[in-house]
């Protein structure tokens, strides 16, 4: 079962975007979340928490155009563990949030929503290459490029 989280924070910086391997993309951000404290009958900041957040896929992207350093953000994920073997041969770990929604804090601030645009990709490409093959070989050759003049090379 996933563990479910939302944070509300300002971005620490900005976005990192890397191409994967399945020519998707992976963006990055740390998120800073500072609790506002009563100590004593006056308001004061508590201790910050840093989180990484991970985007995959069409989110990354979008993440990428519309988050900036600084913005107040509100991030809907799953926690999840990143471990891995470092330069100095010790073993990390560390905590982070799969994002499945990124947007601004509209308490804080405004907002302009602009809906991404998709392309549609045919599920099946070699089959509507191939029907379009089928469908340039069926309406003949084009008489306005005489075919020896192609084999000669035209401009040699």
């Amino acid at each position: 079962m996933d563990a479910l989280v939302t944070i509300s924070g300002n971005v620490g910086g900005t976005v990192e975007f890397k191409p994967t391997r399945n020519n998707s993309g992976l963006a990055s951000f740390r998120v800073a979340c500072t609790p506002r404290i009563n100590r004593q009958g006056s308001w004061g900041d508590g201790t910050t928490l840093w989180m990484t957040i991970v985007c995959y896929r069409t989110l990354a992207e979008t993440v990428l155009t519309s988050i900036g350093k600084g913005d107040a953000v509100l991030v809907q994920g799953k926690l999840r563990r990143q471990a891995w073997i470092g330069a100095d041969g010790e073993r990390h770990e560390r905590t982070v949030i799969e994002a499945t929604s990124v947007g601004h804090d509209l308490t804080r601030g405004t907002s302009a929503f602009e809906r991404v645009q998709r392309i549609d990709i045919p599920e099946d490409l070699d089959r509507e290459a191939g029907e379009l093959i089928a469908r340039i070989e069926a309406e003949g050759p084009d008489d306005s490029v005489e075919e020896e003049h192609f084999l000669a090379g035209v401009g040699d």
